[in-house]
């Protein structure tokens, strides 16, 4: 079959395939969304305490419950989640208590599927706004509970809300009915329902007879209003976390607990061969040694030792003799896996995500523009190694697990036992770190693998750090090429980009749901297509690239190494213009007033750089928020030295101001590590990093002041986990630029 015959069969199929799928869903795609306040089955209230929803629970003594769907990684969902439901129930923040939610789908993310849409932010027709709604419905009925994509308060804004709202509803229509008074004469303060008589019922009092009611609905409130949301609220994990009480992972210890320690194979997609379980059998406090295959979810060949402590399974399973099938990949190495993005991005076309105007109208320019940028991959390396407990006994399985995929863990734990999800329970702990590690289940299914030979036992598998940086799901390496046209006067009259590397979207899709690896992914170009710089003719494709490297989330996934492309290319574009790169910014923003109020307040902020420093600036949307920093950079001993970091951040309506800084602190921080620092390189199929003395963090001698400035907006809150990462390395490496004449093209930033 000849190509173009290849290609219009594949195009009837696909067509064909979506007009049997519409004329089944058109009729459900014309109903309302599934409600998200009520959940499948009873809420299964604490003692003492009334279910009012799934999401808000009463006391006797007036306190207030409020189930949490997000778990907490250090982002501060515990503290800003709460004001919600407080904000609409008109009751103070300390009366409010938290509770880890159940599995169910009323508290399953429906903006995650939404966003990674491949659409333009700056489209505004029918098929966007259809396809939104349709993946928020789609998503609703699946119900998978995750931490991640940022979505934590924009997911919740409304629905959460709208509990806390519901709940002070029902109240209210309880002091009434008891009272005899008309609705309308009562209102709420601070716990409390009144009555201009005079008449005051906390509600404690009220929530019995309130759950029995269903009023006629409820009103939110009007921003105006708000007196929790948009004030700092105290951080409610601290203490915890300072008297050392908090419940990490590893941190759990249910009776009669054993350990496990594994070894796992070097090269990816090796296999078992064999191993010597009698060289370790006599070892102190050795009880089992298991070996763990391989699964969908891309747990890696291993074997298990189980032991009294963690200690002796490590000593033991450090000297099991174990022998590899190696695979196909032992001659992978990061110089083949350059070549080959190189390679594809050379001889394939790719799919073009967005186009605009004419691109052939560069083809008289008075002058273009190439350049070639490149970023490796990069490890989460989580201060918290991959960790997961389980005990499988009597038929039922239970998790004491730092995941952001409970849903999912969940699933996947059920298929390792070979039981029903119904008979799996999950308690989610604190994570310490996340970063997208934790939305792969990899190691509940080599957990549970393990909890099955240890006869009822529960089992604590720990990863040593060596572990974790050499079985990641990596950030793809990725390679970008750039043209620009520029018309005598300097204008830009046509900018195109073509990248290459593997896609995260597909690779995690596939992982947890079997889903086939087919189709764009616009977690692989996202920070390219989606430009908010006018320039009148674009284009902007990526050629997706298998490299055999296991890839994943990575804290703002595509976002994170396409904004040091971009940024650092529009900056190329100034210089060759002769444009200041801040003004050419703003030339190009016209149409983009909130970017160019963020630009020009982080600028503003930052002032004047100090001797012997310069000023590098980087502007980028991500996950609906915008963010603009400048860095001020010198040159020390032959290093880049960033002593500065002033961030402009708009992401819509904040919750908790404090949150929203810390979270911009901490992305800058963690960007700067990977821009400075960040490298994982593949010899004969392995990683060759191990720990942080080869895989370095940026230290605490070594980190900047970061001042952040909020812009005020009335939109919907949009996310900051992630948007504060990717302006990092352009802004810095544009500052070394205008320190040396010297143009970084490549992550890490090196002088070098």
């Amino acid at each position: 079959m000849n190509a173009a015959a290849k290609s219009n069969s594949r195009r009837r199929f696909i067509l064909g395939g979506a007009g049997i799928a519409g004329a089944l869903v058109v009729g459900w795609g014309m109903l309302a969304p599934r409600q998200r306040l009520y959940p499948t089955s009873t809420m299964q209230s604490a003692s003492g305490t009334i279910a009012l929803n799934g999401w808000v629970m009463v006391a006797s003594s007036g306190r207030v419950t409020v189930a949490l769907a997000k778990n907490e990684m250090g982002q501060g969902v515990f503290t800003s989640l709460p004001v919600l439901v407080a904000e609409e129930l008109d009751i103070p923040l300390h009366m409010v208590d938290i509770a880890q939610a159940p599995i169910d789908k009323i508290y399953g993310d429906i903006s995650m599927l939404a966003d990674g849409l491949p659409f333009h932010p700056d489209e505004r027709g029918a098929l966007k706004r259809t396809a939104q709604w349709l993946s928020k419905k789609v998503s609703r009925e699946f119900g998978i509970m995750v931490t991640g994509g940022s979505s934590s308060i924009k997911d919740s804004w409304l629905t959460m809300r709208e509990a806390g709202a519901a709940a002070r509803a029902m109240l209210l229509a309880s002091a009434a009915d008891e009272w005899k008074v008309p609705l309308e004469e009562c209102s709420t303060d601070q716990g409390f329902v009144v009555h201009g008589s005079g008449k005051r019922a906390s509600y404690g009092e009220l929530a019995v007879r309130a759950a029995t009611l269903k009023p006629a609905g409820f009103v939110l409130k009007d921003p105006a209003e708000f007196k929790l949301i948009g004030h700092t609220a105290m951080r409610r994990d601290s203490p915890a976390k300072v008297n050392g009480s908090a419940q990490f992972g590893m941190d759990v210890r249910p009776d009669g607990m054993l350990y496990a320690a594994v070894k796992m194979s070097p090269v990816f997609g090796g296999s078992l061969s064999s191993f010597d379980q009698a060289a370790v059998a006599g070892l102190p406090g050795v009880l089992h040694v298991v070996p763990v295959a391989s699964n969908r979810a891309g747990t890696p060949a291993s074997v298990a030792v189980i032991a009294k402590s963690w200690w002796q399974a490590q000593k033991a399973v450090a000297k099991l003799p174990v022998v590899w099938e190696a695979g196909k990949h032992t001659k992978l190495s990061s110089a083949s896996i350059a070549e080959q993005l190189k390679t594809s991005i050379e001889q394939e076309s790719g799919f073009t995500y967005y186009k605009t105007g004419d691109i052939d109208q560069g083809a008289a320019a008075a002058q273009t523009l190439q350049a070639e940028y490149s970023a490796p991959f990069l490890a989460h390396a989580a201060l918290e190694p991959i960790n997961c407990t389980a005990q499988l006994k009597d038929g039922k399985l239970t998790l004491w697990v730092p995941t952001q995929v409970p849903s999912i863990a969940v699933t996947s734990a059920a298929k390792a036992a070979g039981i029903d999800e119904d008979h799996v329970t999950v308690h989610t702990t604190y994570l310490g770190g996340g970063f997208g590690r934790r939305l792969e289940t990899d190691m509940v299914m080599q957990a549970v693998a393990i909890a099955r030979a240890a006869q009822g036992a529960p089992v604590q598998l720990i990863w040593r750090r060596e572990d974790d940086t050499a079985h990641d799901f990596y950030r793809p390496a990725s390679l970008a090429r750039f043209n620009a046209t520029l018309d005598a006067s300097g204008k830009v009259q046509t900018y195109q980009s073509k990248s290459a590397s593997g896609a995260p979207g597909q690779e995690m899709l596939a992982r947890a749901f079997g889903l086939p690896k087919s189709g764009p992914d616009k977690t692989s170009i996202e920070g390219l297509f989606d430009l908010c710089y006018e320039f009148p003719n674009q284009k902007m494709a990526h050629v997706i690239v298998d490299t055999g490297v296991p890839i994943g989330s990575w804290r703002s996934v595509g976002h994170s190494h396409n904004a040091f492309f971009k940024e650092s290319f529009i900056d190329e574009i100034a210089h060759a213009a002769k444009i200041d790169p801040v003004d050419m910014r703003r030339s190009l923003l016209q149409n983009h007033p909130r970017h160019l109020a963020v630009l020009n307040a982080a600028v503003e902020k930052a002032g004047k750089p100090a001797a012997n420093r310069a000023h590098g600036v980087a502007l980028h949307q991500s996950f609906g928020s915008i963010v603009a920093e400048v860095a001020e950079v010198s040159i020390e001993d032959g290093q880049i030295r960033v002593h500065k970091v002033t961030c402009a951040v708009d992401c819509g309506i904040v919750v908790n101001p404090d949150g929203v800084r810390q979270q911009i602190e901490s992305a800058v921080i963690y960007g700067l590590s990977a821009a400075l620092y960040g490298e994982i390189t593949i010899r004969d199929g392995q990683v060759m990093q191990r720990n942080f003395h080869d895989y370095p963090m940026i230290r605490m001698n070594q980190s900047p002041l970061i001042e952040t400035v909020l812009i005020q907006n009335a939109e919907p809150p949009e996310g900051v986990g992630e948007p504060g990462l990717p302006p990092i390395a352009p802004a810095v490496a544009n500052a070394v630029f205008a320190l040396t004449g010297k143009r970084l093209r490549s992550l890490p930033l090196r002088l070098a």
